[in-house]
């Protein structure tokens, strides 16, 4: 059988914060480095935590699963407006002050809907 990546048979995160940890760091899902002891095992790890506390992984972690459900549901959100945005160029409006105030409607919605990333989601307690 041939050698496979961890990374190809399941998602991983390792954990280091040496020079020789860089290469596990590149071929993990998630490489996380402790401290800033030197430049390549940052630049090879995805991020980066200054203190070498397990609590701050797990405070990492839960921020990832949050911010990825709240740009899910804005992704969702986005496909949306895109299905406006293509039912409206294919549908014909009476006068072309109508379109475009539609069309601007349109784009207003999907500012508005990006703008949300920034926004704050819920408080994280159990880390």
């Amino acid at each position: 059988m041939p050698f496979q990546a961890p990374s190809a048979r399941a998602p991983t995160l390792f954990l280091g914060d040496g020079i020789n940890d860089a290469p596990a760091m590149q071929a993990a899902t998630v490489g996380v480095a402790f401290g800033v002891q030197s430049d390549i095992t940052s630049e090879a790890a995805d991020a980066v935590i200054l203190e070498t506390s397990l609590g701050r992984v797990d405070e990492l972690i839960h921020i990832a699963r949050a911010y990825a459900s709240h740009c899910s549901s804005i992704r969702h959100r986005r496909d949306g407006i895109e299905y406006l945005r293509n039912v409206r160029c294919r549908v014909r409006l009476p006068a072309p002050i109508g379109g475009a105030i539609t069309q601007e409607i349109i784009d207003l919605a999907a500012v508005l809907n990006a703008v949300r990333v920034a926004l704050p989601t819920h408080t994280l307690t159990d880390f």
